[in-house]
């Protein structure tokens, strides 16, 4: 895949997984960090200590001429104002997921990316893991048969007191700066992953949620149950109160002929394994993933890049980012109320 020449981008929000993953991946990328913003003095010190120039607001960053893209790290409530500031100043925008805290904001993204003509996308990176694709090209290549479920084991822990790259603002328990709680991180991952193996989205969901171990008022767990178009079934278990040693990261695909588990592969890393049943035997076998495994975050990068230098922008959809949020609010209003179970 030919990107053209290096992408100027800049950073809105300078925290651990911007510096440890995602500037890494536009290094090896070939592409260029040339501006960052942040409120944090710590933060834009660090910025310029790699050579970018530091601003302290979204505004600022959007008048740099050499920004010509720009990544969204910030916490979710602030994703929708930095989105309109890029857009309204011409950038493109891959910003985190999940969209934003709500529907509404989502939409208004949406509309302003599209009033201002820029290539939008929401950071799925698990569309780019190596392990993924080769799953996607094996469902459409048949070698399952006719696929019936997929199943998902997307879990973590997140102490009230979790912190990262020497912060130690858990916001991610805030239900107003993020939205939600573990639904709201962890699931649009295996909504867009779904939608992604499948060549179609999840169009029926319900959840139900727990607040069951960690000492925050969002939600620590929930299980996600729904329906794609045609027929195929979809379950989601996510979770902030899974200790990391445990087995936290597994996902399945059945079919006719045969299964395909990927354990380990969801993350911000390349590994993990992959293994194929057969309905005829039984036997399992090591399902080949294609060399280099790269990281996700590096194949999201060239891909951004790709579709911003050719103008294809058919790898990034705000519409179809738009309906994982739409599903994600579907799930915490089938949920109902939580926090009771204690």
């Amino acid at each position: 895949m030919s990107n053209g020449p290096p992408i100027g981008w800049g950073i809105a929000g300078f925290g651990w997984v911007a510096r440890d993953y995602m500037l890494p991946a536009m290094i090896e990328a070939a592409h260029r960090l040339v501006a960052v913003c942040d409120p944090d003095p710590a933060a834009r010190l660090k910025a310029e200590a790699l050579g970018a120039a530091a601003y302290e607001s979204f505004e600022a960053l959007a008048a740099d001429p050499a920004v010509e893209a720009v990544y969204v790290a910030t916490p979710n409530y602030l994703h929708r104002t930095a989105t309109e500031v890029f857009a309204a100043a011409g950038k493109a925008v891959l910003c985190e997921k999940p969209m934003a805290t709500t529907v509404w904001d989502a939409g208004a993204m949406v509309e302003a990316s599209l009033r201002a003509g820029i290539l939008y996308g929401t950071a799925f990176d698990q569309r780019h893991h190596p392990a993924h694709r080769a799953l996607r090209t094996a469902v459409r290549a048949g070698v399952l048969g006719r696929v019936t479920a997929v199943r998902i084991v997307y879990a973590c822990w997140l102490g009230v007191d979790w912190s990262a790259g020497g912060s130690t603002d858990n916001w991610r328990a805030d239900g107003v700066r993020a939205g939600g709680g573990a639904l709201m991180d962890l699931a649009p991952h295996g909504l867009d992953l779904i939608d992604f193996l499948l060549d179609e989205p999840v169009r029926q969901l319900a959840a139900v949620t727990q607040t069951r171990v960690q000492d925050y008022a969002v939600d620590d767990g929930g299980l996600l149950i729904g329906k794609t178009a045609s027929g195929i079934l979809a379950s989601l278990h996510v979770a902030y109160n899974c200790p990391d040693m445990l087995p936290r990261r597994r996902l399945e695909i059945l079919g006719t002929r045969g299964q395909l588990t990927a354990v380990n592969t969801m993350g911000q890393d390349p590994g993990g394994d992959v293994l194929f049943t057969s309905a005829d035997s039984g036997e399992e076998t090591s399902f080949s993933v294609p060399e280099p495994r790269t990281s996700p975050f590096v194949g999201q990068v060239r891909a951004f890049a790709h579709a911003l230098r050719t103008g294809n922008h058919a790898a990034f959809s705000a519409e179809r980012d738009l309906h994982t949020m739409r599903l994600i609010e579907q799930a915490y209003a089938s949920a109902g109320p939580h926090g009771a179970d204690r």
